[in-house]
């Protein structure tokens, strides 16, 4: 029998940490059965954390979910009396079973499966064999970007750059030293795809990247990584260390004349590292700001030399496509954008975590079917795609399939994955003001007209959502997008103003209802709303009084309370209390 509990960065949070250790130390102290407690890392479900996975005998899985550390007695209890029926209430629902059932798992295949700190367990599940079969049985460098060709691989850090592309251009440029990188500076608001995949199967990012280095000619690896994600790095410094004891990474790796070496470079955060040369600039250790282009880093890259970038899903499908063959990838999706695709679903979602569908696969499969519908099924307004750098797509087009060239066509982007949902309750133009300040923060000022269009639109769109626009405002929001747009020297800034874009496109009601009433139709800019409590139906429990950071409610138990205006910081504090329906948003 044994026991697995979800460490992944959402699990620990939750409390797994402390499952793990009551588990460990009851097991210790008496273990009749013989259980065996391990780790894994998130299995996507980050919605059920903590969760743990017992294995009996017979190998069957039995999934419990929402554990707390007081439940971890009682799951000992069962597994010591070899009944597991009084841990019904803790399994898994058949609803929220589906979330994983629907889904086609490759660059996620193993996680949640394998203990990320465990080379063996990489390696039982067909680990290190892609590169394995190209060393061994002879496959040139350019049958492996062949392969790669035939699958269709694109980049999945954002651009959609076909990966072949760009591992020929680097293989074929002079030069007697390559690099080969990997993007894993993950610095999309709501996005957490790339922080999964390497800590939850980090070997499968290495032999992707070997792969890699193999193709195009490079003797050295190395992992760009936010340093924000401590566990990822941990237990990549790991697999790195039992990789080279293994023989896979180093010198003449399984007997080859192959050698190569990986290493991690833990980045400062900055969202503009996201953009491949200004990754390079940092990895040089300078500040990281985009170069000019042409040359492209397969020419003139990290220190001059040919380079080549792939973010951490990119290269984490690399091993099953060697394994399964390019054909078996390009067989998934649609004729324009091959394969799977992972997303990390957040915001208004039941299930909220990763999911790794076919391209072609529907907005609407991946919130309504996989991800349960939204919280308390409140109407659906929008999903935000692609981040700062993607758009805002609206309720009537939740049939759009998914693929690069039609997300495009409404004016969001793939991105790295991101998708957050937003519900009526969602204001528009304050969620486009929460992109723009991101973006404005963030860019590097190399530009001017990132530098300084950005903050003009924060401007814009801050005097609006208080109520202060004017005439016109919608037009210089316009003409501001498209002169960013055209003037920015990177795709960072170049895309900066899609989430303006797209709001204005499909939601320009809301923005003129900011201007022209000083009205706010979701109830959520707090310049332009007031609360107060309906009497006829407040029972006076107090509830509200109770949470008003500024004591703006009173009034008397059992008789209806009130709310002073002049002191309400409108935090909403009482609206969530209230469990009659009392306080109203105006």
């Amino acid at each position: 029998m044994k026991l697995v509990v979800g460490e992944g960065s959402c699990g620990l949070a939750a409390g797994a940490g402390a499952v793990y250790e009551r588990l460990d130390t009851l097991l210790k102290e008496n273990n009749p059965t013989g259980a065996v407690l391990d780790i894994t890392g998130c299995n996507g479900m980050c919605f059920l954390e903590p969760i743990v996975d017992l294995y009996d005998d017979e190998g069957t899985l039995h999934r419990y979910v929402k554990v707390t550390e007081k439940d971890a007695d009682d799951i000992y209890a069962a597994v010591s009396a070899g009944d597991l029926s009084s841990l019904d209430r803790l399994g898994i629902t058949p609803e929220d079973a589906h979330f994983l059932e629907a889904q086609t798992r490759v660059a996620l295949r193993d996680c949640g499966l394998i203990n990320p700190e465990n080379i063996d367990d990489y390696i039982a599940r067909d680990g290190y064999k892609a590169i394995e079969k190209i060393l061994k049985t002879g496959m040139s460098q350019d049958d492996v970007i062949e392969q790669i060709d035939i699958s269709g691989l694109r980049g999945r850090g954002g651009a959609g750059f076909s990966t072949a592309f760009k591992w020929r251009a680097a293989k074929n440029s002079e030069g007697d030293e390559k690099y080969l990188i990997c993007n894993a500076d993950e610095g999309d608001p709501g996005a957490f795809m790339d922080r999964a995949v390497i800590e939850g199967d980090p070997h499968n990012l290495i032999e992707g990247m070997l792969i890699g280095a193999y193709a195009i000619g490079a003797s050295t690896a190395i992992v760009y990584v936010r340093a924000e994600y401590p566990l990822a790095i941990v237990r990549l410094e790991k697999a790195i260390k039992d990789a080279t004891e293994r023989g896979f990474l180093g010198d003449n790796i399984l007997g080859s004349d192959f050698s190569c070496t990986l290493r991690i470079k833990a980045g400062a955060g900055a969202f503009v590292c996201g953009e491949e040369t200004a990754l390079i600039e940092s990895l040089e250790g300078k500040r990281g700001m985009p170069r000019l282009k042409p040359p492209f880093p397969a020419q003139s890259g990290y220190w001059q030399k040919p380079s080549n970038i792939n973010n951490v899903e990119t290269y984490a499908n690399v091993p099953w496509i060697i394994n399964n063959g390019g054909a078996a990838f390009a067989a998934m999706g649609t004729e324009q954008s091959k394969g799977t695709k992972v997303f990390a679903l957040s915001g208004k979602i039941k299930r909220g975590g990763l999911v790794e569908i076919p391209m072609g696969t529907t907005l609407r499969d991946v919130i309504f079917d996989i991800g349960g519908g939204i919280k308390n099924d409140v109407p659906f307004k929008a999903v935000q795609l692609g981040g700062p750098s993607g758009g805002c797509v609206p309720a009537e087009k939740l049939d759009t399939i998914i693929d690069y060239a039609e997300l495009g066509a409404t004016g969001a982007i793939m991105g790295s994955g991101g998708m957050v949902v937003m519900d009526e309750t969602t204001c528009m133009v304050n969620m486009a003001k929460f992109f723009l300040d991101f973006t404005a923060k963030e860019s590097c000022g190399k530009c001017i007209h990132c530098r300084l269009g950005t903050k003009r639109m924060l401007e814009i769109l801050d005097r609006i959502v208080k109520g202060q626009g004017e005439e016109g405002d919608i037009e210089k929001l316009e003409e501001l997008c498209y002169a960013i747009k055209d003037g920015a020297l990177c795709g960072l800034g170049q895309t900066a103003p899609n989430p303006v874009l797209t709001t204005i496109r499909y939601f320009r009601d809301e923005f003129e209802a900011h201007i022209e009433g000083h009205h706010c139709p979701a109830g959520e800019c707090r310049d332009l709303i007031t609360y107060s409590i309906n009497k006829d139906k407040c029972v006076g429990c107090s509830a509200c009084s109770r949470q008003c950071p500024a004591n703006a409610i009173t009034g008397v138990v059992k008789s209806p309370f009130e709310i002073d205006p002049d002191l309400c910081v409108k935090c909403g504090n009482c609206k969530t209390a209230c469990k009659f329906g009392a306080v109203e948003v105006h």
